[in-house]
């Protein structure tokens, strides 16, 4: 699964993590600090709707 931002479609990729804000590879959304938003958009983990990756 990959969760994508719904305002602006940024993708988090468990992983890949994201490594610019401090999230390891491997870090499964749901243990996401609950303070983390959109790289993009600052949008919060609300605004994310999971989807199936390509690769799952």
């Amino acid at each position: 699964m990959i969760y994508v931002c719904e305002l602006c479609g940024y993708e988090y990729d468990p992983k890949k993590g994201d490594i610019e804000n401090g999230i390891d590879p491997e870090t499964d959304f749901e243990d996401l600090p609950a303070d983390w938003v959109c790289p993009l958009c600052a949008a919060s983990k609300e605004d994310f709707e999971a989807v199936e990756s390509d690769n799952d």
